[in-house]
């Protein structure tokens, strides 16, 4: 990942590091997590979610770890000029509840916690039904989904009518 991410330091791994030090409850949400279920897809986003009141913390020590921390209306992320990998904690109270299904896999190399592949769909649904994203996010999202989808086809049950319907017309 750090090669894929045009590291110069391994910003993942001080991220997971910092996670681990602290003990703050994680998982990881988005592409990379897709990938903790099915045949890998390079991403340089990585979308976590912490325990919400613990993001202050985590910022806290990123800064500390000489990561760059900038607060958006949905996340805060963390960069590195010394990697391309974009960390994005989620700060949207709807992931909360992932936290509690996660469990620990390895994803291109590292160990972390994941959410369940019901959570890591939903989470994939609610960034695709985003009308606010660009559509290449949206359509990536849904590529996404239909991955989850064919490796896990009882998943189809637990989506949108809408999504099923764009689903259906891509068969």
């Amino acid at each position: 990942m750090n090669s894929v991410a045009n590291g110069k330091e391994d910003i993942l791994q001080i991220f997971l590091d910092i996670l681990n030090s602290t003990k703050i409850n994680y998982c990881t949400v988005g592409g990379l997590a897709v990938n903790a279920y099915v045949e890998p897809v390079v991403s340089l986003d990585l979308d976590v979610v912490v325990e919400a009141k613990n993001i202050d913390t985590v910022s806290k020590e990123a800064v500390e770890k000489g990561l760059k921390v900038e607060r958006f209306e949905h996340s805060v992320n963390l960069t590195s000029s010394k990697s391309d990998l974009r960390i994005q904690i989620q700060t949207d109270l709807r992931y909360q509840d992932f936290l509690s299904r996660a469990s620990s896999k390895e994803v291109l190399g590292y160990k972390m916690n994941v959410a369940s592949v019901e959570d890591v769909l939903q989470g994939k649904v609610w960034a695709y039904s985003d009308e606010k994203r660009r559509m290449s996010k949206r359509q990536k999202d849904l590529a996404d989904i239909i991955r989850l989808i064919e490796a896990y086809p009882s998943l189809e049950q637990n989506l949108p009518s809408a999504i099923l319907e764009s689903f259906k017309q891509l068969k």
